[in-house]
């Protein structure tokens, strides 16, 4: 990874777009990050590289949104989202790296067009048992992909949350989910000395990502980079199926 330039040429862009994804610009698009790694190292490679610095933005967030977020949909959701973490692990191990190009690939296939085809046109009032399963789907998500999102967005969104107690409760969430998934990752042998130094080498652009996108939400639409990002999770999607058939 040191010397290959096309690693580096596609991490750069992609710890971007996931620092400003943790800003609260167009939330939920971070999740073409580890799909776009993947078309140049191992999936559980990608996955491991993305997780201390995933877990440093939350620190950041989490410093700046505690005691705005809502415990009761807390209870409902992490629950479930440790269970799919634990359903990820289990299975981890029995998948080669085509099935997890697959899988990646379908998870941003998916997601992609489920935000350009229905985007925040989801029911009313969420049940307790969509919780749970909402949780359940972005804990193996984010296991496998550190893309639980979409399937969080799809239970937080319809409850019409203020803006605030929306990025709160994600926040949270994602911290405890992140920091949780530090120890399966642990017991798979993914954090290795050589991921952790170049998690550290792309540590300046991951807080660059979150000040650019507190800069740009000004500047340039919601609606349009958002759309951008779900177009190239779509374009991904389909190389990283093609390459794992």
């Amino acid at each position: 990874m040191f010397t290959d330039a096309l690693f580096w040429l596609i991490a750069i862009p992609a710890v971007l777009i996931t620092g400003i994804s943790k800003s609260g610009f167009a939330g939920g698009v971070g999740g073409l990050t580890v799909p776009l790694l993947a078309l140049t190292i191992s999936p559980t490679t990608a996955v491991a590289i993305m997780l201390p610095l995933l877990i440093y933005m939350d620190f950041l967030s989490v410093r700046s949104w505690w005691g705005q977020h809502n415990p009761h949909h807390l209870r409902i959701l992490l629950p479930a989202a440790i269970a799919g973490i634990i359903i990820g692990y289990l299975l981890f191990e029995r998948l080669n790296e085509d099935y997890l190009r697959a899988i990646l690939g379908c998870v941003s296939l998916g997601f992609g067009l489920y935000g350009l085809i229905l985007g925040d046109k989801t029911q009313a009032t969420p049940s307790f048992l969509v919780g749970r399963l909402c949780g359940l789907i972005a804990g193996f998500t984010s296991f496998v992909a550190h893309a639980g999102g979409p399937p969080l967005n799809a239970y937080l969104l319809p409850l019409r949350l203020a803006k605030s107690e929306y990025l709160a409760t994600a926040v949270v969430f994602f911290a405890v989910v992140n920091v949780v998934k530090l120890i399966p990752y642990s017991l798979l042998g993914q954090i290795t000395q050589e991921n952790i130094i170049v998690s550290l080498l792309l540590a300046p652009l991951a807080w660059l990502g979150v000040k650019l996108g507190l800069f740009i939400q000004h500047k340039i639409s919601d609606r349009l980079f958002k759309r951008i990002i779900l177009i190239l999770m779509v374009l991904v999607g389909v190389r990283l199926l093609w390459t794992a058939f």
